[in-house]
């Protein structure tokens, strides 16, 4: 059945429902509350579960050939005492992540929705009417009615207590600096490598490639710091914060020579959002609107793009929009809620002021990560694949076998 859908958001979760939805030919429309949405944003890392969503749809040759394939996550205190080394070829040899930049993902997905011209920038959608069938924007205009409205207007919802149930919904008291710095010279391009001082500071860099219409290879960069303190930040200027920096990791200084003033840096926060309903009437939350969480397992955007297939598969079976809801609900809530519990418990482990939590980590993850069972347990999680406490979530052995070719590709051209 053929219906008339509206997508609240354009972020990753709001475009691959676009994508999905428009080739199973429904009329799409796409209302975004930024004026010009483009390819802008922060790295980050795709892990199989989310690739696999990518590799379905097509496009998983063009996200290789922009990002940076990743093949293992080390952190470290600032005596360089190891605290996590994971890498995927504990999983399966053939897996790896890949480092993207946003704007990537963005272009990407946007030269896959013929209705990319046609998304509505500027407009915020402010309220919803008539069971979730009526959009209403910030300046009182009416749109549809719908058979359908998708709600991915991101962690800062406008509509998240209209359309769901929300049992927790609150910010993070820790966010972060970030931006994209040049990769030339840096060594660990097939690896997140992270930096701590207790749970008090961390500093990351993640390769993220290139992206379309630019070939300077970059990484991602981030710096933890409480959202209380960004105005501090901002006034005691770059030269001082990038002391901070050196004095816990030496080794970055020739890519941080290029950060001259605060406004090359970009700010993110967080929020940790639980729901016990994503669904009401013709309304559906995905993505952060649905399950925001801390970005310490790095499952975000794998997580919107999950959620964006698993509604297009739900629609295309179920011929009611409410059975479809539900059953897309049920589904993804089983894989969800274990990320949303260890995202939770591990954040004070590496943004927090709680010094023997920090120490802890430092004495306790390494060792515990080595034993079979618990480090099996470890590499699921990171690559997005555990599902409820024994469950997994599948990776098709095609799949697997296109992500090793691509991979291998780039290997062999000095990619």
């Amino acid at each position: 059945m053929k219906r008339r859908i509206a997508i609240i958001g354009y972020g990753s979760a709001g475009q691959c429902a676009a994508v999905l939805l428009e080739r199973d030919g429904h009329h799409v429309e796409v209302f975004e509350r930024v004026p010009a949405p483009g390819p802008v944003g922060a790295g980050f890392l795709l892990q199989p579960s989310g690739l696999q969503v990518l590799w379905r749809m097509g496009l998983l040759e063009a996200v290789l050939a922009h990002g940076a394939p990743v093949e293992r996550l080390y952190g470290e205190t600032a005596a360089g005492r190891a605290v996590m080394d994971m890498r995927y070829a504990g999983l399966d040899p053939r897996l790896v992540g890949v480092g993207l930049q946003r704007g990537a993902l963005f272009s990407i997905l946007a030269g896959a929705f013929a209705g990319h011209g046609q998304v509505r920038g500027g407009t915020a959608i402010a309220a919803l009417e008539d069971e979730g069938r009526v959009l209403v924007d910030g300046a009182g205009r009416r749109h549809g009615p719908y058979d359908l409205v998708v709600v991915a207007d991101g962690a800062d919802s406008l509509l998240r207590g209209q359309v769901g149930r929300v049992r927790r919904d609150r910010p993070y008291p820790w966010g972060a600096l970030w931006c994209l710095l040049p990769a030339a010279g840096w060594p660990h391009l097939r690896e997140l490598r992270q930096r701590y001082a207790a749970a008090r500071r961390m500093v990351g860099l993640l390769p993220v490639g290139t992206r379309p219409g630019e070939e300077v290879a970059r990484l991602g960069f981030f710096w933890s710091l409480p959202i209380a303190q960004f105005d501090r930040w901002h006034a005691d200027g770059v030269d001082a914060w990038k002391s901070s920096v050196l004095d816990l990791w030496p080794e970055v200084e020739p890519l941080l020579s290029g950060l001259c003033e605060p406004a090359q840096l970009a700010r993110a926060g967080y929020r940790d959002s639980v729901l016990a309903r994503w669904h009401r009437g013709r309304a559906v939350l995905v993505g952060d609107a649905a399950h925001a969480m801390s970005p310490q397992l790095g499952q975000g955007v794998n997580m919107a793009l999950l959620d964006a297939m698993a509604l297009a598969d739900a629609l295309r079976t179920r011929g009611d929009v409410h059975d479809a809801l539900a059953a897309f609900e049920r589904g993804r809530r089983r894989h969800v809620a274990i990320y949303q519990l260890w995202s939770r418990w591990l954040t004070p482990m590496f943004q927090s002021e709680l010094d023997m939590v920090a120490r802890l980590r430092d004495l306790g993850l390494g060792p515990v990560g080595r034993l079979p069972l618990a480090r099996m347990h470890m590499l699921r999680v990171l690559g997005g694949t555990q599902q409820g406490l024994f469950g997994r979530l599948a990776l098709d052995e095609a799949f697997v076998e296109a992500l090793a070719r691509g991979t291998a590709r780039q290997v062999q051209g000095g990619q």
